[in-house]
Order: C-alpha cells, then sequence, then structure tokens
C-alpha cells in the first residue's frame, strides 16, 4: 500500500492511461490523503479502517463512500458543473421542479425532501450521491468497461469528523438526535430554506443527510447524499483539511476486473442496485459483454458451471 500525503512524495508511475498525473498533483496540493492498493484484501482492510467502535463493541464506521470509475473524476455536484456560479440558477430550477412535479410524491413538502427527490431524477443540484456500503461503492467503480483501461478511485469521508466542522446549531441537532446524519425533518427543523441553510455559519461546511425511501432504489444502494453549504464548491477543496478524516482510495485498473467479478459473486450488481427491468438489462449487457473484445467467442461458447445469470 502506498500512501501520500504531499506533493513530494511521488512514488509510483501511472501504468497506461491509469491516473491523471495532473489531477492527481492538484489533489495532493490540496492535502487529500491518497492510497493506492494493490490487491483485494488491501483493498478492504483499507475500505473498513478504524470501523471498530470501542464504546459500542461493534464494527460500526461512520463513513461515507463514493466510488467512481476514474480516479481523475472530481468531487463536483451537478449544480457546479454547470459552470453557473449563481445560487439564483439553483433556485430557480428547483422553484420548476417543485412546480410541475405531483405534491404527493414528497411527504411533508419539506424543501429538503424535494432537493432529495430532485436529485435522485437527474436535476443538477448542489447534493452529492454517497453510499454506506463500500462495496456499492465499488460497484459505481466499476461497473462501466470503459473505464477499465485507468484507474477507478473510492472517496472515503468519516462524517462524525467532518461534523465537527459544522456551525453550532446544526451541531446541536445532531446532539439532540443522538445521531451523526441528519434526516429532512432535523434539517427543517434548522433551516426551512437553502438561504437559511447557508447563513448558518460563517465559513464553507457540509452536512449528511439520508433522503427518504422513495423508491427501492434509495433503499437498496443504501444512499447518503452529502449537503455543501456553498452549491457550486468543490468538496474536495476543504475536505482536504480533515487529514486521515478524508481519503482518496486509489483502484489500479489492473486491479477492477477482479473486484467487478467478487462483486457480481456477493451480488452486487445492477439488477439489484436498480430493481426492475432497467437494472435488469443493464445488468446482463454488462455481465455478457467481453471485457477484452475478441474474435469467434460467443456466450454460447462459455464453459458451463460457472456462477452468474442464467444462459
Amino acid at each position: 500500500m502506498v500512501v501520500l500525503r504531499r506533493p513530494e512524495r511521488d512514488q509510483f508511475l501511472p501504468t497506461r492511461r491509469a491516473t491523471d498525473p495532473n489531477a492527481r498533483r492538484q489533489y495532493l496540493e490540496l492535502g487529500v490523503n491518497e492510497i493506492r492498493v494493490s490487491s483485494w484484501n488491501e483493498l478492504n482492510d483499507c475500505l473498513f479502517e478504524d470501523a471498530w467502535d470501542e464504546q459500542l463493541g461493534r464494527f460500526r464506521a461512520t463513513v461515507a463512500y463514493r466510488g467512481m470509475g476514474d480516479s481523475s473524476y472530481a468531487l463536483t455536484t451537478g449544480l457546479a458543473r454547470l459552470q453557473s456560479r449563481s445560487t439564483r440558477l439553483e433556485t430557480a430550477m428547483l422553484r420548476a421542479f417543485i412546480r410541475y412535479a405531483r405534491v404527493e410524491v414528497v411527504p411533508g413538502n419539506s424543501i429538503w425532501n424535494w432537493l432529495a427527490l430532485a436529485q435522485h431524477h437527474g436535476l443538477p443540484t448542489r447534493l452529492l450521491d454517497w453510499t454506506y456500503s463500500p462495496f456499492v461503492a465499488l460497484h459505481f467503480a466499476t461497473e462501466n468497461a470503459r473505464l477499465y483501461d485507468r484507474d477507478g478511485i473510492v472517496w472515503r469521508v468519516n462524517y462524525a469528523s467532518s461534523n465537527q466542522l459544522l456551525p453550532d446549531p446544526l451541531k446541536d441537532q445532531l446532539e439532540l438526535e443522538m445521531t451523526y446524519v441528519f434526516t429532512a425533518e432535523m434539517l427543517g427543523s434548522v433551516a426551512s430554506t437553502l438561504e437559511e441553510f447557508d447563513a448558518l455559519g460563517d465559513r464553507h461546511f457540509l452536512a449528511f443527510f439520508e433522503p427518504p425511501s422513495f423508491d427501492d432504489r434509495i433503499v437498496n444502494q443504501y444512499a447518503l447524499l452529502s449537503l455543501p453549504s456553498d452549491p457550486t464548491s468543490r468538496l474536495e477543496s476543504w475536505l482536504g483539511e480533515m487529514n486521515d478524516a478524508f481519503q482518496r482510495i486509489v483502484i489500479p485498473c489492473d486491479l477492477k476486473g477482479e473486484i467487478r467479478d467478487k462483486l457480481d459473486q456477493a451480488n452486487i450488481t445492477e439488477r439489484v442496485l436498480y430493481p426492475g427491468l432497467d437494472g435488469l438489462g443493464r445488468w446482463l449487457t454488462r455481465y455478457y459483454s467481453p471485457r477484452i473484445p475478441t474474435e469467434g467467442i460467443s456466450v454460447d461458447d462459455a464453459p458451463p458451471g460457472v456462477p452468474g445469470p442464467p444462459r
């Protein structure tokens, strides 16, 4: 395992397209801890590091994970990708989404429920999708076969530590409820609008909250959302201040195939994470697609007895 904390510790060179050196240099300059694993077992050790809770006497990590197929991808929100620095755009899009959606789809008519629903259905928002499950994050880091020529990434943030940077009203609410993660109702008791939320602190901060279970996809993906006070910020630009509480775990491109096969064996697939016929179609398409295109070999020629979808 290679742990990189400062730009001068340049201990490996990218293989194939591997890691974009410019992107990697930017992350190191921001102080983001980077760990490059070399095996499945080492990867699991990193993902579950510090999961033991001495007080509870159980393995209960306070960690959120986000997997991406290319290690050069940044923690950029959909709103920031529109390349607009105006918060007025966020308000206008969300207002239009609420106007044209059916009111009954959102319980309680909370702005936080509407924001989560909009994110869930593809509207660019300030939110980012995370998961409590490291294996779900690995799925998203390995699901796209077109990215198998470059390194993947799993972002790992300890939200119990990031909560220390929250404004006092939000910290008080978490303490009152004896939890580390907000619900929409908890957020609504402190701030009923985005403007009120942004004004809670005099510096940028990040909260994590669980979206309501609008559908089975949210439940099966063990979903968690990050909510920044700056709607167009890059999260890594200030999460890097958290030292070991925030990490980039780099997955070498040569390791992706093994991880993907083991996730399939563990039933971490599109069929489960995207319930319904669309997920089933995505799963079967990926499962039967050759990882390296070859001529003259069909699915029917595959050796019998291999666990997987029915042939």
